[in-house]
């Protein structure tokens, strides 16, 4: 057999082990929160979009929920404005809102939804105000005391929490063979604009449209253990230990428990894996083994 007619066969196997993920997740929702480095490579970025319109095209129904905290920094720098953090939380007064949702919804959502329709797909983009998509309310930090002082509430300006998703409006879109494309951003009671975390938001759809999974495409490979090495498969139970024992902590934390409220919400699995990796999508959601961690109840 030739070099060319082995490369042939060794293709043809790969696509026969993805035939029974493709009928299993056929016409099922997959949340991804798209960020980190695979929103700024360039070639990243395009073979990003070339897997959700694949996606797409052998049935499933992908819906993109992107951040931008790079992108937001880099505006305000120009600007002359420091970015401000408290717990990982960046502070947002009404000038900074007004950037945040520039950048994300006006930039950052456009090229992503350019990306992907210039692939082949049919992409819309949305913000938390579109269709009332995201009704968001204020959310305070707490700032832990010493035992018998009170905790103290700080107030980051006008960063959210999501009170609840419209998830009849992604089913349209969907129901209609679009993508939709969400930008982290949502409107309160009074029609104020809320920056909220881009994982968080991912989660909350996720929940809201009890999809077959989320995906939060990240830096690193994975949740890796005490020794530093991948866990492939972890359940609430071990997730929850490694939290109280210090072992996930830092930026995983908060997608750890993005993606154990979205399972408690009602969503099949979720994956955390390396968006640095090229086509990694495709081969957590098509392939046996996967790239990252997996995250069941």
């Amino acid at each position: 057999m030739t070099d060319k007619q082995l490369g042939a066969q060794e293709r043809a196997e790969i696509l026969l082990e993805a035939l029974p993920y493709i009928r299993r997740f056929y016409n099922k929702t997959i949340v991804v929160k798209y960020g980190g480095h695979a929103m700024v490579d360039e070639e990243l970025k395009k073979l990003f979009a070339m897997d959700i319109v694949m996606m797409k095209y052998i049935g499933l129904n992908p819906v993109v929920v992107h951040g931008g905290g790079p992108q937001i920094g880099a505006v305000l720098k120009k600007l002359g404005k420091e970015s401000q953090f408290i717990q990982g939380m960046r502070v947002t007064d009404e000038e900074t809102m007004s950037i945040v949702e520039m950048v994300l919804v006006g930039s950052v959502n456009k090229e992503i939804v350019g990306l992907i329709n210039r692939n082949g797909g049919k992409a819309v983009g949305l913000s938390g105000k579109d269709g009332s998509l995201t009704r968001a309310e204020k959310y305070y930090l707490n700032e832990d005391k010493q035992k018998d002082i009170p905790t103290e509430i700080i107030d980051v300006g006008l960063v959210g929490k999501v009170k609840e998703i419209n998830a009849g409006l992604i089913q349209s879109l969907v129901r209609d063979g679009f993508i939709p494309v969400i930008a982290p951003t949502g409107m309160g009671d009074n029609g104020e604009t809320y920056n909220i975390n881009a994982d968080i938001v991912a989660g909350e759809v996720a929940a809201a449209l009890k999809a077959e999974k989320l995906v939060l495409l990240t830096d690193v490979e994975g949740v890796w253990d005490k020794d530093k090495r991948l866990i492939n498969t972890m359940d609430n139970r071990r997730a929850l230990q490694m939290i109280d024992d210090g072992t996930i902590a830092g930026g995983m934390f908060p997608k750890v428990k993005c993606c154990l409220k979205a399972l408690r919400g009602g969503v099949g699995k979720a994956h955390i894996i390396d968006g640095r990796k090229k086509h990694a999508m495709l081969l957590e959601v098509f392939t046996d083994q996967g790239v990252g961690t997996e995250i069941v109840l």
